[in-house]
């Protein structure tokens, strides 16, 4: 039976009776009843009935048995009948109380659940690691159209992110907000924000980008942005998840200027970085005399980068490496003493250029060869 707002009448099955010993003996309610009580919100939140609806099936439950009740519908007084008035009220006052403990003790554990799923589905999908038939079944229930190409979207900041960081909670809201509900998921992963979007959902990954980076109330913004390759499928999400975590990889190495990097702009570096072996060699043959220079083969090295980003403007380059250019003019021609590369030779730089970025990528001289 409907006892209105679609909540069942089976829920409050036996209050009328509690009520009726309540009103003609003033006594409270037992812990039994409240323990029953409890039960009753636990199911009615399980069976996806809201606060308001129990509360309001219980209410109506009591005014509808209110005449009937033995005190106040036969009591002997007005005096007698306010005090079993009273008694009742304060019956369904403990009543509620029991049955929004119960509410919300489904409601967390229901939260928990969801979120527990959430994790594992994030991470079998990011890591690859479960059946890609089965993936795409759980995807849909979190809003992804795996047979769809999709990017991925990684923000990272100066602390991490989990899911009720105040940036995490405010990104969610404005996309929610001015998107709805799309073919996107947004998760945390590794203290990292991750946005998944369709591939034709190129708007939302923008504003993404937008809100991730952008510093609001309590929070600073993210302090980069990289984005994926769209790829089709279950792996086609890993492998763009790879390439936005290949890119901030790149973006602390390299100290790549701009705070939203697309992977599709750095597929040199991959390509330049397969041969490792050959990097390093290069590396080692047209670099390798620079750690003979004073103050070692630092200085050198972002002379040679400075030179490359102001396109071999000497007063720019200079200004950028906040020297005179006459110091700048020394160090030219320490690099072409050492190495034996003439950076004013167009072919020449071009390998100092690329050996310049290859121990970059490496590490060197920090690192080893």
């Amino acid at each position: 039976m409907d006892g209105g707002d679609g909540i069942s009448v089976e829920l409050a099955g036996g209050w009328a009776e509690v009520l009726g010993e309540v009103s003609g003996t003033g006594r409270l309610l037992r812990r039994a009843e409240l323990h029953a009580l409890a039960e009753a919100g636990e199911r009615a939140a399980e069976a996806g009935h809201d606060w308001r609806a129990l509360v309001g099936l219980y209410l109506r439950e009591t005014r509808r048995a209110w005449g009937t009740l033995p005190g106040i519908g036969r009591a002997a007084s007005v005096g007698e009948a306010a005090r079993g008035g009273e008694a009742v009220l304060a019956a369904l006052d403990a009543a509620i109380a029991a049955l929004g403990a119960g509410h919300e003790h489904a409601r967390r554990l229901a939260v928990r659940r969801e979120e527990a799923a959430r994790r594992e589905f994030v991470d079998d999908l990011l890591y690859g690691r479960s059946d890609p038939g089965r993936l795409a079944e759980r995807a849909e229930r979190f809003g992804l159209r795996l047979a769809r190409a999709h990017t991925v979207a990684v923000a990272v900041g100066a602390n991490d992110y989990d899911e009720v960081h105040a940036l995490v909670r405010r990104v969610e809201r404005e996309l929610i907000g001015r998107f709805g509900e799309r073919d996107v998921l947004l998760t945390t992963k590794d203290g990292r924000l991750v946005c998944i979007a369709a591939d034709n959902e190129q708007s939302v990954l923008t504003a993404f980008a937008e809100y991730a980076t952008r510093t609001g109330p309590g929070h600073e913004g993210a302090h980069r942005v990289a984005l994926g390759r769209p790829h089709a499928g279950a792996s086609g999400v890993v492998s763009s998840y790879e390439e936005a975590l290949g890119a901030l990889d790149l973006a602390v190495r390299l100290d790549l200027p701009g705070t939203v990097l697309d992977a599709g702009d750095l597929l040199v570096f991959p390509v330049l970085m397969r041969d490792r072996a050959a990097m390093a060699d290069l590396v080692r043959t047209a670099l390798g005399p620079l750690v003979q220079a004073r103050g070692g083969a630092g200085p050198l090295l972002e002379t040679i980068t400075a030179c490359a980003a102001a396109g071999y403007v000497n007063a720019e380059a200079a200004r950028r490496l906040r020297i005179s250019v006459r110091t700048l003019s020394y160090r030219l021609e320490r690099i072409r003493t050492l190495t034996g590369y003439d950076p004013g030779d167009a072919l020449q730089r071009y390998t100092l250029e690329t050996a310049a970025l290859g121990a970059r990528l490496l590490g060197w001289p920090a690192a080893p060869l």
